[in-house]
């Protein structure tokens, strides 16, 4: 494991974290490791996660429990829709 300086921490940042370790029963060093993964973590949890429509769809189903012969059904269908449109002309929008 390494080690990781921070610089120029404020006095009140450093007197709140020291406050919050002490009251967790922590080192003020423990503390700060935890509030950095706790951060993180709810950093991590905001950014949705990009999925494709296949994923989607699918991960609906699954929690509907639907991911069996329905599903496969359903996603062929799509599929077959979809390639209607390939060589289909543009429309003309003026």
């Amino acid at each position: 494991m390494g080690d990781f300086l921070i610089r120029n921490i404020s006095d009140a940042m450093k007197r709140d974290i020291a406050e919050a370790a002490q009251r967790s029963g922590n080192s003020l060093s423990d503390e700060a490791k935890e509030l950095l993964r706790e951060a993180l973590q709810r950093k991590t949890d905001a950014k949705p996660e990009a999925v494709s429509a296949f994923a989607a769809i699918r991960d609906a189903f699954e929690r509907e429990d639907a991911v069996g012969d329905e599903f496969a059904a359903i996603m062929e269908e799509i599929e077959a829709a979809r390639k209607k449109d390939f060589g289909r002309p543009f429309e003309d929008f003026e």
